[in-house]
């Protein structure tokens, strides 16, 4: 079996492509839910869903973590996680440009695999009345992307 360093599943590289891109200052939370989305679209679909959230148009789907979340028009619970759209996108984009360079056709893969960790927490503080100070730490997440071609 093939070391896997970095990622969480073994793919077959000469069907399939993946990119990973780490500590991104975003919403663990919200990463989850777009990655729960996005997997198992095509890249093309993958890609216009994501441009469409950036743009303010399809909502994301909460399932998790919902409580106190507007309702909206035939989704249910769901907001537009714009900043987390933008970053999936980006490895989305590696991982396809990866898979151009594999030779392959990123237009047909389909996202067999994305995951979305917790990062390194960057420390931080807030300061406070009377010399105090409070934690105010930015959580990062690592996204693993894998496209690979459907029989």
């Amino acid at each position: 079996m093939a070391i896997n360093k970095g990622y969480t599943t073994v793919s077959d590289p000469d069907t399939s492509a993946k990119a990973l891109t780490k500590e991104q200052p975003i919403s663990p939370k919200f990463a989850r839910e777009v990655a729960c989305a996005v997997k198992g679209m095509t890249v093309p679909q993958a890609k216009a869903f994501l441009e469409s959230v950036i743009a303010k148009e399809t909502p994301v789907k909460l399932r998790r973590y919902n409580k106190r979340v507007s309702h909206k028009q035939g989704v249910g619970p769901g907001r537009y996680p714009v900043k987390v759209s933008k970053a999936i996108l980006a490895t989305l984009n590696s991982a396809a440009a990866n898979a151009d360079y594999k030779g392959l056709d990123s237009a047909s893969m389909v996202i067999t695999t994305i995951t979305t960790s917790r990062g390194q927490v960057i420390p931080g503080h807030m300061p406070r009345a009377q010399g105090r100070a409070t934690e105010w730490n930015q959580d990062t997440v690592n996204i693993e992307i894998i496209i690979s071609e459907v029989e």
